[in-house]
């Protein structure tokens, strides 16, 4: 497989794991863009690398650039998948991957003119023990699917000028982290949710502070979802089965699962991967994306349906509040 080159477009905490995962086969990232030109130049020397940008919209014309990871604020993304994928970039964007369902049309429209692959770096359709555990409800063992708990609560001091509760960086729950609970009940849902109700609680700039969502499909699956950014409480999922429950903790980028066995109460523990290789894992199943020329393989590798199926959801429940950013008005 041909080494694919990697530009970073953001330096900030992502942008250095990314650096580690490519490190961890012995290579460095190609290039480097950012707004701030003295960061990407900082963020080069650190990890070696040897193209910076003098303007950062020069990363979108670079011939030799194969992948762009973008980790800019999400509110920033549409801008530049435009210009990366029009480009005929790959791209690997960060979640959530645009503001709402809208701009995901427009990008996935236009990476496929463009026949480059566009896909959000979600840690859950990419670590090895969610890949395991959907290995262990095919063979049946676990019986049925009938409910999804899940929750993430942080707790962020009640600074209204920081990025979780701007309107100008799109802060808010639902975004910043319920996305990841959205991706998990995809992830184990057969079907995308069809009927979906909640709750929302505001912060004082008008983003949503704390929300409750209830979800099912055609299938009955249930699900409920707790988010909050000013209540701290576990990162935790139970998936409830006919003939076991399931209990993961740290679930973005869970490494290990519980299965207790509802019939005699003995416990299963499933162990794979590793929270720290997350960034590993996805820069992998991207490389094998952009190597293959099988939609379905594409797709088995990076569940781009998923992700468009919670960009809708999510742009659905803002509809519904009637929540809108600045770039919506």
């Amino acid at each position: 497989m041909k080494q694919l080159n990697w530009a970073t477009l953001g330096c900030g905490v992502i942008a250095n794991e990314l650096a580690h995962a490519l490190s961890k086969e012995g290579r460095t990232l190609y290039s480097v863009a950012n707004r701030t030109h003295e960061k990407a130049v900082a963020f080069a020397q650190k990890y070696g690398i040897s193209k910076v940008y003098d303007n950062i919209d020069d990363v979108f014309y670079d011939p030799d650039v194969d992948i762009i990871y973008i980790s800019t604020p999400h509110n920033t993304h549409i801008n530049y998948l435009r210009k990366a994928l029009s480009n005929g970039k790959h791209v690997l964007c960060e979640k959530s991957i645009t503001l709402n369902i809208a701009e995901l049309d427009e990008a996935v429209s236009l990476a496929k003119e463009n026949n480059v692959i566009l896909a959000e770096a979600m840690t859950i359709y990419h670590m090895p023990v969610y890949k395991k555990l959907n290995e262990i409800i095919a063979s049946g063992q676990l019986g049925r699917l009938n409910l999804i708990q899940v929750n993430f609560g942080s707790y962020k001091d009640y600074n209204m000028t920081n990025r979780f509760f701007s309107r100008k960086l799109a802060g808010g729950a639902l975004l910043d982290i319920g996305v990841y609970s959205l991706s998990l009940i995809r992830w184990f849902f057969k079907e995308t949710p069809t009927q979906v109700s909640s709750q929302v609680k505001y912060a004082p700039t008008g983003v949503d502070e704390q929300a409750g969502i209830l979800l099912m499909n055609d299938a009955v699956e249930m699900a409920t979802v707790t988010l909050s950014l000013h209540s701290k409480q576990p990162k935790r999922a139970t998936l409830s089965f006919d003939k076991a429950y399931v209990e993961i903790f740290e679930y973005p980028r869970g490494m290990q699962a519980t299965i207790t066995y509802t019939e005699d109460g003995h416990k299963e523990v499933i162990d794979a991967g590793d929270t720290s290789d997350a960034l590993y894992y996805e820069v992998r199943d991207m490389e094998k994306a952009v190597s293959s020329a099988s939609s379905d393989e594409i797709e088995t590798l990076m569940h781009c349906q998923y992700t468009y199926d919670v960009m809708k959801i999510m742009s659905d429940i803002r509809a519904e509040w009637g929540m809108k950013y600045p770039e919506e008005e």
